[in-house]
């Protein structure tokens, strides 16, 4: 019987020098540090760094994984010595499916090599091209700024392509090298039974290369954040919520992508006089009681100026009145809305001794049938069906 040579692997936590419960920012952090360290661009003709950097790689790419971490916490290495025709060793073991996003790599090569799809890294070299986040800037106009419109400048803070190195992470005179772990492509291939399997790249994180010597500027990042100032014209009659977008004024994009937009999100205080119904405005006037039984001429503020509304005699409490073209001008049209007046009749509720003798003497002259003079919804129901 010839004898077998045991090879004890080294612990996944010790290859990465993190703690057992190392979050996944600190085992990103202690990965990068390592790869940079032992990559073989830096080390040439180094077996021992070249075998350091495929073992924390492969470290990495299990304790990164959620699902195969949890499996290696359980079953250490044992969980991924299954046998390459079937189904053993561990969960992660053989000819299995590993999980769900396994699936849709699967199946999204089938429909690549069908159809010849490219350009989305199936089959091909992986597209490193990110578009930059949207962003949102909350702006709060008084409702006469809303109704007549007016500009503001408003300071965001938003990430831009590092002016040093160009937006390539790299330090000056330096460029990221090709990812030796995926040749560049930003994926890592697999053959499992009938199907050949695409990952993203655990190395370059599917950018196809890596950055050795990081720009000092963007630490690698290739963006930095910024405070830029631009001039918001609100156009007038915008409402509450209106929303108003800047294309290209969001986070830069990565790799050459293009930015994202700025959508600035409009907030109107109420009017302490008006009420807004679409591009018409209502306000409720008080007038006495000899104002309405003999007519007045009224003095009506609106928001371009004083106004001179005529109240007929005998007006009735609750009527209303229409000041036309006196409302919020049509949003990018011509014409404005009505303001629409509704008038009050108030009942006095003091009176001296002369103003009582006053009303009961005209109270005398006036001779007032007090009797219903209409019915409610409900006894006209209740009529119908009697």
């Amino acid at each position: 019987m010839s004898a077998t040579a045991n090879v004890t692997k080294v612990d996944f936590y010790e290859v990465l020098s993190v703690s057992r419960d190392a979050s996944d920012q600190e085992l990103k952090t202690a990965y990068r540090k390592l790869a940079m360290q032992y990559h073989p661009d830096r080390n040439p003709g180094d077996a021992a760094a070249e075998e350091k950097f495929k073992e924390c790689s492969e470290a990495y790419q299990v304790l990164s994984d959620a699902d195969k971490r949890a499996a290696y916490d359980r079953y250490g290495h044992a969980a991924f010595n299954g046998s390459s025709s079937g189904n053993g060793g561990g969960p992660f073991g053989g000819g299995g499916f590993g999980n769900a996003q396994d699936l849709g790599d699967i199946f999204g090569d089938l429909f690549g090599e069908m159809f010849n799809m490219g350009g989305s890294g199936r089959g091909g070299h992986a597209s490193r091209v990110q578009r930059g986040r949207d962003l949102r800037y909350d702006l709060t106009l008084e409702f006469e700024e809303a109704a007549f419109g007016v500009e503001r400048e408003i300071k965001i803070r938003r990430s831009e392509v590092c002016p040093d190195c160009h937006g390539n992470g790299a330090a000056r005179g330096k460029q990221p090298v090709t990812c030796t772990q995926c040749g560049g492509r930003g994926q890592q291939r697999f053959q499992q039974g009938f199907f050949s399997v695409a990952r993203t790249c655990s190395v370059c994180g599917g950018t196809g290369t890596l950055i050795v010597d990081p720009c000092a500027t963007c630490v690698g990042e290739t963006r930095v954040q910024t405070e830029h100032k631009i001039l918001v014209k609100v156009p007038a009659g915008v409402e509450q919520d209106t929303r108003i977008r800047y294309q290209g004024e969001g986070e830069a994009g990565k790799f050459g992508g293009p930015s994202g937009d700025l959508y600035v999100v409009l907030n109107v205080k109420a009017h302490k006089f008006f009420e807004r119904d679409g591009d018409d405005l209502h306000c409720v006037m008080p007038i006495s009681y000899p104002q309405a039984a003999l007519g007045t001429d009224l003095e009506i503020q609106t928001l371009e100026g004083v106004e001179t509304l005529k109240i007929p005699e005998g007006v009735q409490s609750g009527r209303e009145f229409k000041l036309r073209g006196k409302g919020v001008p049509h949003l990018n049209e011509r014409g404005k809305g009505d303001l629409i007046v509704e008038i009050r009749v108030q009942t006095p509720t003091k009176l001296n001794r002369h103003q009582k003798d006053l009303l009961r003497e005209l109270g005398e002259t006036m001779q007032v049938e007090n009797t219903p003079t209409s019915r409610g919804i409900l006894d006209k129901v209740k009529e119908m069906f009697n």
